[in-house]
């Protein structure tokens, strides 16, 4: 199985039947899951779909819309999912590998190609996007917390005796009040230790003395 032993779907463009059954063949011995597509059109709306394949293999040379292109139509989308993208090309000049890249290819792999090579370039692939889908899913968490976190900022009047703070309005509130109306944080009261033996116990030691001077009373 190719890199993680996890089935991935991949998307496969190429109009040269043979190069496409050849790809095919050996995604599924890999045990992955080949979408197929024979023009880079067909390529295009593969990729516009909700659950799009996160890794493609376009040949560069094809009717209609070329591998390059679709990678520059992928690459200008905006809010689009990951997609890590390889060019399959007979073009071996230097300048043609740079316009591939320029275009947004991740990487590329030579006509005719060498399946050993291939797989360990999917695999990298596999990494790669595996490790943008899981970035992707983190920063959508972070924008949802933030995006439910209303941040208190700025000087709070505080009274220095009973500790209520003034709102917005001049009126008077009890801190949990204030801190619950302008943020998501709800309270659960407890006591701490220092009001425990300073205030909480003292009350418990004087109940206890009333109360043993109710019991030394009665007749």
């Amino acid at each position: 199985h190719g890199g993680r032993g996890a089935t991935v779907r991949i998307l496969i463009a190429e109009d040269d039947p043979v190069s496409r059954v050849l790809l095919e063949a050996h995604l599924r011995k890999w045990g992955h899951e080949p979408v197929t597509t024979h023009d880079g059109m067909a390529a295009w709306e593969a990729l516009q779909q909700p659950a799009a394949p996160a890794l493609a293999i376009l040949d560069w040379m094809m009717p209609g819309l070329a591998g390059v292109d679709v990678c520059r139509l992928a690459r200008a989308r905006s809010s689009a999912p990951p997609l890590y993208i390889v060019l399959l090309t007979a073009r071996a000049d230097r300048r043609d590998t740079i316009e591939g890249l320029d275009a947004g290819a991740d990487d590329y792999v030579t006509k005719p190609f060498d399946a050993t090579e291939l797989r360990a370039r999917v695999s990298v692939g596999i990494r790669v996007a595996e490790l943008q889908g899981q970035l992707a899913a983190r920063v959508a968490e972070l924008e949802q917390a933030l995006a439910r976190v209303d941040q208190l900022h700025g000087i709070l009047p505080i009274c220095s005796y009973c500790k209520k703070v003034r709102s917005d309005t001049d009126s008077w509130q009890q801190v949990e009040a204030y801190v619950s109306a302008h943020s998501s944080v709800r309270f659960n009261h407890g006591v701490c230790p220092d009001c425990a033996r300073n205030v909480v116990q003292p009350q418990l030691d004087e109940l206890r003395r009333a109360r043993a001077l109710r019991e030394k009373g009665k007749p």
